[in-house]
């Protein structure tokens, strides 16, 4: 099983997702920074699920997409 770190920058740009969605709906915020994490999760167990990052074309830079987002995931280490 991998282990996932969160960027400082992709922290933050969580934060500012929600705060961005909140302001129309402070539920739906919740709602949404929720199932990104849980999308993220999968990593956890599949590391290179999804795509590698076609501008990058990089095989351990990959990509999620949930919605409009793209979750990018760089695998530092393979064990």
């Amino acid at each position: 099983m991998a282990q996932l770190n969160w960027a400082i920058q992709a922290k933050n740009d969580l934060i500012s997702i929600a705060e961005f969605i909140a302001q129309d709906s402070k539920k739906y915020a919740r709602i949404q920074i929720r199932r990104i994490r849980e999308k993220t999760r999968q990593l956890n167990t599949y590391p290179k699920s999804g795509r590698i990052v076609p501008e990058l074309n990089n095989p351990h830079v990959g990509e999620l997409i949930f919605g409009n987002y793209r979750i990018i995931n760089k695998i530092v280490s393979e064990q």
